[in-house]
């Protein structure tokens, strides 16, 4: 497979996985409606910020599939917080189950640091693009808690 064809596959396949889940999900985001804590970003942000963290991820597993260092745990790893990731927008926004999405978004922290770690001992710039995902996912898990604090 040539390097373009690589990439592309690697970027597209979080992209449109998130793509998919924000369509499902797109009648249910009550966000402007919810009590919102301190630095809460406008709602415009989420699926630009989102779409940048997807093709960071996406690059970053390419590298690793380059340079042929994709194994079965680094392969499990990185689809695991993909679906993790999935599910938490589901559980947040179209079951509004807002307490448990707190603890399923703590499991997607936990996991995604496992995947940086794996990455980095691959390949340090591969799991070094992962940290602005994990920095995004921290600051979503504040989010997650403030907002189900204020909203219960």
């Amino acid at each position: 497979m040539s390097k373009f064809k690589l990439y592309a596959k690697s970027i597209l396949i979080p992209v449109i996985i998130g793509g998919i889940v924000g369509l499902i999900i797109s009648k249910s985001i009550d966000y402007n409606s919810l009590q919102k804590p301190f630095l809460s970003p406008p709602a415009i942000l989420f699926p630009i910020i989102w779409t940048i963290l997807y093709t960071l991820m996406g690059i970053s597993y390419g590298i690793l599939e380059n340079k042929s260092l994709i194994d079965s745990k680094t392969k499990f790893i990185y689809y695991l917080q993909l679906f993790i990731n999935a599910l938490w927008s589901i559980i947040f926004f179209s079951l509004k189950w807002r307490l448990f999405a707190f603890l399923w978004i703590i499991l997607l922290d936990i996991i995604v640091i496992i995947m940086i770690i794996n990455f980095y001992k691959k390949n340090k710039l591969s799991g070094l693009l992962q940290i602005p995902y994990l920095i995004w996912i921290l600051f979503a898990s504040y989010l997650n808690l403030a907002v189900y604090l204020l909203n219960k």
